[in-house]
């Protein structure tokens, strides 16, 4: 019986010491790196002013900025447009808008369609159905517009316009028309401008046959 008691005695002893001070560091590990993740961590603590000039840190832990590689796309984000609008009375980046060509591929007959629907709620409305500048706004000079829309189809200073230019235009508004990038993404005003130049295209005179230089030569 008086061993027994030693024992719980010696037992409760250990336990009280044991539950005392509660150790939070286990001493020297074993590598550490197969025992603590050294990956970026969502809720991990990260001084602001490193963060925010990419600077490398001086301490263990690893630096990690949270930020897409420079010049990529995510997928399903829309196709950016690099060109800032010019400032009043400058025409620097409308004109280097002439180089941007259409990042869209070529439409299908139902992406087409679409293109189609879009610009006749958005556009047709001043440029025309027809695209001739004649819409219900202008309506032959008796609508309430007074000046005529651009003819995009049947006038050559449009009909030559570069793809980016006419992006542009749209983009951030060019004379009296207004920016349409609050009613139209970036796709779908490509894809309108895609329609644009189709319409452009089928307009287009077709190119006359070469003479024949037999012919010539016998006459």
């Amino acid at each position: 019986m008086k061993k027994i008691s030693v024992i719980v005695f010696v037992t409760s002893g250990i336990v009280l010491a044991a539950c005392s001070d509660v150790r939070r560091d286990p001493g020297t590990i074993y590598m550490p790196d197969m025992a603590y993740s050294r990956a970026y961590e969502t809720y991990a603590e990260r001084d602001s002013a490193i963060f925010s000039t990419n600077e490398k840190r001086t301490d263990d832990k690893i630096f990690y900025n949270n930020q897409p590689v420079a010049g990529t796309i995510a997928r399903g984000e829309e196709i950016p447009f690099s060109l800032a609008k010019d400032a009043a009375g400058d025409t620097t980046n409308y004109i280097a808008s002439k180089a941007v060509t259409n990042p869209l591929p070529a439409l299908n007959d139902a992406q087409m369609k679409e293109a189609e629907r879009q610009y006749l709620i958005n556009c047709g409305i001043c440029h025309g159905a027809k695209l001739d500048g004649n819409g219900p706004l202008y309506k032959d000079g008796a609508g309430p517009y007074p000046a005529k829309p651009a003819t995009l189809v049947g006038d050559a200073k449009y009909e030559a316009m570069p793809e980016g230019q006419m992006f542009y235009s749209v983009t951030y508004g060019k004379n009296l028309m207004g920016s349409y990038a609050s009613q139209l993404n970036r796709d779908q005003r490509w894809a309108i401008i895609h329609y644009i130049k189709a319409k452009q295209a089928k307009n287009a005179p077709a190119a006359k046959p070469a003479a024949d230089s037999t012919v010539s030569a016998k006459k």
